[in-house]
């Protein structure tokens, strides 16, 4: 693949600038500055560098973020900031066009915290986000009142939501302390940790996602920080949701 495609399909730019960035010696592979936009390359798990920023080729993107309170899940957010301005520009820009960079899958409330995929590969956010695939979600939840367990057999055996008749039922649920909750859902619904929380008699006071199947929040990830997943994360995730 041409060095100013590679750079394009990642994110730097439209081709022009891409073009021109590596015109200007702005570019290095291998530590060696490269000024010939059409110099071919293998693409994947090429390592490079744009204006001293080190990268490395990725087809696709397949990103954990560690979301903190106080963003929105959201393009184009009403009230708090955008998650993607968590991400560098790259990451937010690859591809090129209206459908440009990676898009969540699913989302968080504003004030929810914990672990966010984001990708670009349109069937990897569908087999992830579909409630058909029950991928299970493991939420830390912090009550307002204290938890008992009376209210956690009511959360297994299912609560009936306002929008729907049908009992929504938690997968597991495990009382961690007094005000506190482990709770494991495999679908999605608006609002739906909160609404369960609230058919049982109390109200969620803090909520974290700490796992998304087998794929936990790394302890070293702090809010606001993202990383690129790797091939056993995503082997392990894709396990997930082939059983299911």
């Amino acid at each position: 693949m041409q060095l100013q495609e590679i750079l394009f399909s990642q994110g730097f730019g439209t081709r022009r600038v891409c073009a021109g960035l590596v015109q200007q010696g702005f570019v290095t592979v291998a530590g060696v500055p490269c000024t010939e936009p059409a110099m071919e390359f293998i693409a994947q798990g090429l390592r490079f560098t744009v204006q001293d920023v080190a990268w490395e080729y990725h087809e696709k993107a397949y990103l954990m973020l560690y979301k903190p309170a106080g963003y929105e899940c959201s393009q184009k957010p009403s009230t708090y900031p955008s998650i993607y301005t968590l991400l560098p520009a790259p990451i937010r820009q690859r591809g090129g066009g209206a459908a440009a960079g990676v898009q969540a899958v699913g989302r968080l409330d504003q004030d929810t915290t914990g672990l966010l995929l984001l990708s670009d590969d349109g069937k990897f956010i569908h087999r992830m986000s579909s409630p058909r695939h029950h991928v299970p979600k493991v939420y830390e939840v912090t009550a307002r009142h204290p938890v008992d367990a009376q209210q956690v057999q009511k959360l297994l055996a299912g609560v009936v939501l306002d929008d729907d008749p049908k009992p929504v039922r938690a997968a597991a649920c495990e009382q961690t302390s007094a005000l506190q909750l482990s709770l494991t859902l495999t679908e999605g619904k608006y609002h739906q940790v909160k609404r369960m929380i609230a058919a049982v008699g109390n109200r969620v006071e803090g909520l974290h996602r700490s796992r998304i199947g087998s794929l936990a929040l790394p302890a070293d990830l702090k809010p606001g920080e993202w990383r690129w997943l790797t091939a056993q994360d995503l082997l392990s995730i894709a396990g997930t949701a082939a059983k299911k």
